[in-house]
């Protein structure tokens, strides 16, 4: 019951709570499925992210915890060693050491660089323009003892308060899918020597013309806070345009036995994600709407569960017709001067 009870203090983030309910219709208002518009999510993307964490990170936390992405599992992993292998893959692939300065774009709440900073002793700096998530990420790192070696900025990652030259190396875990240029936003880590993407993508099996498919990219939208979803092969060209020279590129969904999307599936019970099964969802409803309905959570909590369960239901889909992967990896590199070849310093 504490973490329902948590859950409704965090219900809103930043938002006051009795504006809850009309930030829910806003937020709603911007989507296909709700009489909005591409063009409109992309223009006003700040407020629709800002709108979208502010109500959506306490329901992210109570069910799936301080790292909020997906990861590849094998049979008898848990979901937290599926979380830290990610993790840790991104560090191993920039090569990130102590000492080395590192920049987490569109960090959440800290729960992967806290981890990254763990596993590779290097310095992180977590990039977000959400204050009630910067706030909550500021406590799980002190709670972690890892304030000296982890920080957050304030920023818009589509324009970014960052000199040249600051950060050794970057990575952005599913948070990129937020922003509406792919080439500007790619733009701003060139003078960075390597650049980690894990990026949400239609993959190749995505029909702009099939009716089906449409649908579940507009529940994924509206779910997840999107402006639009790019094509894995847009994300690479965005690399190039940006100037990177682009090292590797893979698709980790494919990399697993076990479907990313599995968690997501409600009829295969598990104690251990109880929540995310069909038997939590209806508690967790019954909790909600209960807490609403004696005002100790805020007008509009139900408005929020009923997104997210549209989340999780074109997640699913997306994942079970092959057409969306939340884990396209692209591994960028600042191009090397030609001093540099000739030093052999690859």
């Amino acid at each position: 019951m504490s973490g329902a009870l948590d859950l409704a203090r965090s219900m809103g983030g930043s938002i006051d709570k009795d504006q809850v309910k009309s930030a829910v219709d806003q937020y709603l208002k911007y989507h296909d499925l709700h009489g909005g518009e591409q063009e409109s999510r992309k223009s006003n993307y700040t407020d629709l992210v800002n709108k979208y964490y502010d109500l959506a990170t306490g329901f992210y936390e109570y069910v799936w915890g301080d790292s909020i992405h997906f990861a590849g599992r094998y049979p008898g992993d848990t979901f937290r060693e599926g979380i830290k292998r990610h993790q840790h893959f991104m560090a191993l692939q920039l090569g990130l050491k102590k000492g080395m300065k590192v920049l987490d774009v569109g960090c959440g709440i800290g729960g992967p660089l806290i981890e990254i900073a763990r596993f590779s002793s290097a310095l992180i700096t977590g990039l977000n323009y959400n204050d009630y998530q910067i706030s909550r990420g500021k406590e799980l790192i002190f709670s972690a003892g890892l304030s000296e070696q982890c920080c957050f900025l304030k920023g818009d990652f589509m324009n970014m308060p960052i000199a040249d030259n600051t950060f050794d190396a970057a990575y952005a875990i599913e948070a990129t899918c937020h922003a509406p240029d792919a080439v500007c936003l790619a733009s701003y880590f060139c003078p960075i020597k390597y650049f980690a993407l894990d990026e949400w993508c239609l993959t190749d099996r995505f029909d702009p013309n099939n009716a089906k498919h449409l649908a579940i990219k507009a529940e994924i939208e509206l779910g997840d806070g999107l402006p639009d979803i790019r094509t894995t092969h847009q994300c690479v060209q965005a690399m190039k345009d940006a100037g990177f020279e682009v090292i590797f590129t893979r698709d980790l969904a494919e990399d697993f036995p076990c479907p990313w999307y599995q968690m997501l599936v409600p009829n295969d019970f598990s104690w251990k994600r109880f929540r995310l099964t069909r038997l939590g969802r209806i508690v967790t409803r019954a909790i909600i709407s209960t807490l609403e309905f004696f005002h100790i959570a805020p007008a509009g909590s139900m408005g929020v569960y009923n997104f997210m369960l549209t989340a999780s239901e074109g997640l699913l889909k997306g994942g079970q017709e092959g057409i969306f992967s939340p884990a396209f990896f692209v591994l960028g590199r600042k191009p090397l001067k030609e001093t540099e070849i000739v030093k052999g310093n690859l």
